[in-house]
């Protein structure tokens, strides 16, 4: 979508000679206008939830709430969380999950161990330790390992014997690496302020336990109470992640012009849904008017956001 983007762009803005705009220009603009959509549609969202409640939303096919949750849905991510020592974990980041959160949804906590030890001999794809006793240690199939050494993760497909559990992944490539197994059971963990955390952890009967986790959001630090949810693999995060940044990309140029180039491996489109190419088009066109200080292109984009027809969006 990003190629048909711009060169309706360049259509635009090339009618008058308003300027040219370099691929770099047109990048920066870009990551902008997609992250402005991608905010308005929580706001929409918020618009439509409205509506619903008061009765002036449609439903069946005039239903929009349920597109701009499949929409919002599809930036929707799961990851386990990269333990900083002890409790403290750090939330989800480009450097230790590949992506960042935009907005935490909720904090899912292991905390029933079910077993633990050190692997005796390295078998792509098995865990083995012939002094475990997994046939009856309570583990079932979707349980979750955790390879304490590199914090990679799996879950148990076949328990094989005592000594030999098959994994979705191959995780251990070595012997004498530790483990812990966890039960696929989650408990979800209670958003706590910083205020008052140390009120409810000097109660006896408010204090978080493994039962009803609590934690806390300090900058980019999550904390996980009680302390004994302190180990890798036992926290993930569900959580709404920025769209990646959109890069147009090239690798020649054809009497002046840059020749588009997807399969370059910098290349990303943008992450918004085909039918907000038009709303890119326009916003882009707003931002390229306030560069150029050309007032008219700037109006024209104004214009056609606001002559949207108010499906999706709700702009009325």
């Amino acid at each position: 979508m990003i190629n048909e983007v711009r060169n309706s762009v360049l259509t635009i803005l090339n009618k008058n000679n308003y300027g040219y705009v370099s691929p770099s220009d047109f990048n920066l603009i870009a990551a902008n206008a997609q992250m402005e959509i991608y905010e308005e549609y929580y706001s929409s969202f918020n618009k439509t939830i409205n509506a619903e409640n008061t009765r002036v939303s449609g439903t069946d096919y005039a239903d929009v709430a349920q597109p701009i949750a499949e929409t919002l849905e599809s930036f929707l991510v799961t990851d386990y969380l990269v333990n900083l020592g002890g409790s403290s974990f750090s939330t989800p980041t480009v450097t230790t999950v590949g992506n960042d959160a935009y907005y935490i949804l909720k904090i899912l906590c292991h905390t029933n161990k079910l077993a633990s030890g050190t692997t005796t001999a390295s078998v792509s794809g098995l865990l083995i330790d012939s002094t475990a006793s997994f046939l009856s240690d309570g583990l079932s199939v979707g349980d979750t390992v955790v390879n304490q050494n590199t914090g990679a993760i799996a879950t148990i497909s076949v328990i094989s014997s005592n000594a030999s559990l098959a994994l979705s992944s191959n995780i251990f490539t070595a012997s004498g690496q530790t483990y812990n197994i966890y039960s696929k059971n989650l408990k979800e963990a209670d958003k706590v302020s910083l205020s008052k955390i140390t009120m409810l952890n000097n109660s006896s009967l408010t204090s978080p336990s493994e039962f009803y986790p609590s934690y806390t959001l300090e900058g980019t630090t999550i904390k996980l109470y009680p302390d004994t949810i302190d180990a890798k693999g036992k926290v993930q995060a569900v959580y709404f992640r920025y769209p990646k940044v959109p890069k147009w990309t090239y690798i020649s140029l054809n009497s002046g012009e840059p020749v588009f180039d997807q399969s370059q491996p910098d290349y990303q489109d943008f992450e918004l849904p085909n039918e907000d190419g038009y709303k890119l088009v326009t916003k882009m066109l707003e931002y390229f008017g306030i560069s150029l200080r050309e007032i008219e292109v700037s109006q024209f984009g104004t214009a056609q956001q606001q002559h949207e027809q108010p499906s999706f969006s709700m702009q009325q």
